[in-house]
């Protein structure tokens, strides 16, 4: 099934996703990947964009490390497991510090998408990042690339009213970045 129109010259040409919240529904400080739910339709569209060739890769703020509530093997055991139910991402970057810790890497600050870019070898003006927070979008916004806002009921109105794009859901946010890039 395809989600979005493929050719298009200005098209994302990677696709960034915030993971808790977005792809995964949200459990506060994870480190149990028995926990791990998939958001309904995240499977549909990365399997849509692996189809289509578009490369798809997992940017994350994981304060609780820093906070002493997950170690770093616990958060890569949920990435694994997110990889299980979801497929294969060709790139994560995982911010492992906490929102007073001045680092460059969290979302809003735009390391982890950058970082993402040189990995990919893809210019951050061809990417976008979906994720349901401002922060999310904020992040893409620093780094040059698009951000999609796909509120839950975690995201506060004002975060809705400040994104340039808001979808419905993930289906959503691919069909507007595809038609906001034609």
């Amino acid at each position: 099934m395809t989600l979005f129109p493929i050719g298009s010259a200005a098209a994302p040409k990677a696709v960034l996703f915030d993971r808790d919240g977005t792809i995964v529904v949200d459990v506060p400080y994870n480190g149990d990947p028995e926990l791990v739910r998939e958001v309904e339709g995240a499977r549909q569209v990365l399997d849509a964009l692996r189809k289509a060739g578009v490369p798809v890769g997992v940017v994350t703020n994981q304060s609780g490390i820093a906070r002493g509530l997950l170690t770093r093997g616990q958060v890569d055991a949920v990435n694994a497991r997110v990889e299980e139910l979801l497929g294969p991402f060709e790139v994560w970057e995982v911010c492992p510090h906490g929102a007073g810790d001045g680092c460059a890497c969290r979302k809003p600050e735009p390391g982890m998408v950058l970082s993402a870019s040189h990995r990919l070898g893809i210019n951050p003006s061809d990417m976008a990042l979906i994720g349901d927070i401002g922060a999310d979008v904020d992040a893409a916004a620093a780094a040059g690339a698009r951000g999609v806002l796909v509120p839950t009921g975690v995201t506060r109105p004002e975060e809705v009213e400040a994104a340039a794009l808001v979808a419905p859901d993930l289906a959503g946010a691919l069909a507007l970045l595809w038609r906001d890039g034609q």
